[in-house]
């Protein structure tokens, strides 16, 4: 008798724990998994998506839209992004250092206060791009795009204390 009772017990206990996992949620993580794990696995439109403050640091990303993500306070340092488009992406203090982005469109992104220290941007456009506060330092960029920013160039960034002029080498 003493066994079965022990037997009902840890049935029970069985039963309550396969309900408790059925009914409870999945936690945040596993339902809003991280850009990495997206482009890792191959994901190509994540556009509108909001992946701010994370770290997608040594990212290679190729054929990628990320049209309106949010890429706001981001590591994407030492990234090789190329024929992608993050038009009217908000990329708000994100540091973009060391990085490659070739072919990127990122028409109407806010790079307001973002860090493009060695970064390089050629081929790609930058038309009515955000860019108070942005840090170029040492950036290589194709000399017309220079010289449309020039046009625009304000503010100093927070981080590096650098001005966005002087930064461009505008005169």
């Amino acid at each position: 008798m003493k066994v079965n009772i022990i037997k009902s017990i840890r049935g029970l206990a069985a039963l309550i724990l396969a309900l408790v996992l059925v009914l409870v949620p999945l936690s945040a993580q596993a339902a809003n998994p991280s850009a990495r794990q997206l482009i890792n696995d191959g994901t190509s439109d994540l556009s509108a998506m909001d992946f701010s403050g994370q770290n997608l640091a040594e990212l290679e990303i190729s054929n990628m839209n990320l049209t309106q993500t949010n890429l706001s306070n981001t590591d994407l340092r030492n990234m090789v992004i190329t024929d992608s488009t993050i038009t009217e992406a908000n990329l708000q203090s994100a540091d973009f250092s060391y990085s490659i982005a070739y072919k990127v469109n990122f028409k109407g992104a806010d790079l307001s206060d973002a860090v493009l220290v060695e970064a390089i941007l050629l081929g790609s456009r930058l038309d009515d791009v955000n860019i108070t506060g942005t840090d170029f330092s040492d950036a290589v960029l194709d000399r017309l795009q220079v010289q449309n920013l020039c046009t625009r160039a304000s503010g100093v960034n927070s981080k590096t204390g650098v001005e966005t002029r002087e930064s461009l080498g505008c005169r």
